[in-house]
């Protein structure tokens, strides 16, 4: 179907849904690579313009990615709850905007979201975001909240978790608890204790385990491990009994992308429930890790969509979701500056799609975090990761990434600090995850009010792992 629209004496035409949808995006360097981006800004304001207008019910009637060709389409499709639709299914783009935006300033606005959040296919939550600013994002993503529980628990009202990553080149023990001891004496580590390892193999990643596991039990720290390996490989050290708590896996949003992944939603299925067979979690049995980021599909050539026209990163990403959606995870981040300039260019960019990010995988009902990050070579900086940082922390994201002085040494890449959540909590008043809290308090390091307290860590349950590291 074409859709046409006039802006200042000029006729715009666009060739069905998924050449609105990337027309509409707001500028990012990927949909200029992908060849898919509006020519200009009265071009985008045009294609807005049509988004705006179009009723909901054009995503359910008309693919962005040909069902009978990928599985995720089949699965947003199947799985879409018409009932929980019912109540905004007479609206447009625009009209859908206004409702969000109505229902944020309400008393019942956590209630009212989510009660047609599984009637919001990925298409929808992206179209929206494209025709609403930074600060509708903030305020509509403050307005709801999604918790999930393994043995702490995110997303709750008032608390911003932290991924401790203690990446080491070498996956050496000593370095790796390091950083650990750093992350916990500055309150992170609440959401998980994650090492991407620097190799995939079974053994080293069984060590890895090992260690974490170790450390986690020795001083009762009341939080979660992953090694963030392939999920063949984690499936078969659950097989041979390794300490499994979370399964990790990265996805994206078309059945090609996933599958450049070495992956289905079979496979992603399988992982889950081997999981969840270990009964490892205390106050909780969501048990997947999953990690996405703009311009996944498209750096594996699996971007093409409807007519064999390219759909815009934005919407694979959140469509991403989906498959995040079916697996009930513990955790879901994207790595939003992370991929590199050729997707995001710059700090305005990157800030802007960790907000849609964000607020999309939210309106789906996932515990949304963000991994705040950029490359060396973006024209990005630590002050933009400030920004986006309080941003998010604002708009009740459930918990982000952090790494020693901001830094991962293995990786090669730039995310923040443990430092940084420290003051991002103190500026809004947040909290660690609630379990968490309570330890930290019982060993001394918060005051009542969930404040750092001068702490003496030879004196702490915490000094042999200081010094020694891990044994």
């Amino acid at each position: 179907m074409k859709y046409r629209q006039q802006v200042a004496g000029a006729n715009y035409a666009f060739d069905g849904l998924v050449d609105v949808m990337a027309k509409a995006t707001p500028l990012r360097s990927g949909d200029e690579l992908a060849g898919c981006a509006a020519g200009s800004d009265a071009e985008r304001a045009a294609a807005a313009w049509v988004l705006a207008d179009l009723p909901l019910d054009t995503f359910l009637n008309e693919a962005v990615v040909p069902y009978e060709s990928d599985e995720v389409t089949r699965l947003i499709i199947d799985s879409h709850d018409r009932r929980a639709y019912g109540a905004i299914s007479h609206l447009t783009v625009g009209g859908f905007r206004d409702w969000l935006l109505d229902s944020a300033s309400r008393d019942d606005a956590a209630e009212r979201i989510t009660a047609v959040s599984a009637g919001i296919t990925p298409e929808m939550a992206a179209a929206v975001s494209k025709i609403m600013r930074n600060q509708d994002l903030v305020a509509v993503g403050a307005a709801m909240h999604v918790s999930a529980a393994f043995r702490t628990t995110v997303g709750g009202k008032g608390t911003l978790a932290t991924r401790l990553q203690p990446n080491h080149p070498t996956d050496d023990p000593r370095g790796v608890a390091a950083a650990v001891l750093d992350g916990l004496l500055l309150g992170c580590g609440d959401a998980v204790i994650g090492i991407n390892p620097a190799t995939d193999s079974p053994e080293a990643t069984s060590d890895l385990l090992h260690l974490l596991d170790s450390i986690r039990s020795r001083y009762g720290i009341p939080t979660q491990s992953c090694v963030l390996s392939h999920i063949t490989t984690t499936i078969g050290l659950i097989e041979r009994g390794a300490p499994v708590d979370l399964t990790f896996q990265s996805i994206a949003g078309t059945e090609g992308a996933n599958s450049a992944f070495g992956v289905d939603i079979a496979l992603l299925r399988e992982g889950r429930d081997a999981t969840r067979a270990l009964h490892r979690g205390t106050v909780g049995d969501n048990v997947m890790y999953l990690e996405t980021g703009q311009g996944s599909a498209l750096s594996s050539g699996a971007h093409l969509g409807t007519g064999g026209k390219p759909v815009d990163q934005q919407t694979l990403e959140t469509r991403a979701y989906a498959v995040a959606r079916d697996l009930e995870p513990f955790l879901v981040n994207t790595v939003v500056g992370f991929i590199g300039p050729e997707y995001l260019y710059d700090g305005k960019q990157i800030v802007r799609a960790g907000l849609e990010d964000h607020f999309c995988g939210k309106l789906l009902g996932l515990p949304m975090g963000v991994d705040v990050c950029y490359t060396n070579h973006a024209e990005a900086d630590q002050n933009d990761m400030d920004t986006l940082l309080i941003l998010l922390a604002a708009a009740g994201v459930a918990f982000v990434i952090t790494v020693p002085g901001a830094d991962d040494v293995m990786l090669g890449y730039q995310s923040l600090s443990f430092h940084d959540v420290l003051q991002a909590r103190r500026t809004l008043g947040l909290r660690p995850a609630p379990e968490f809290e309570q330890w930290l308090h019982a060993i001394g390091m918060v005051d009542d009010d969930g404040r750092l307290t001068p702490f003496d860590v030879t004196s702490s349950p915490l000094r042999a792992l200081t010094m020694s590291g891990a044994r």
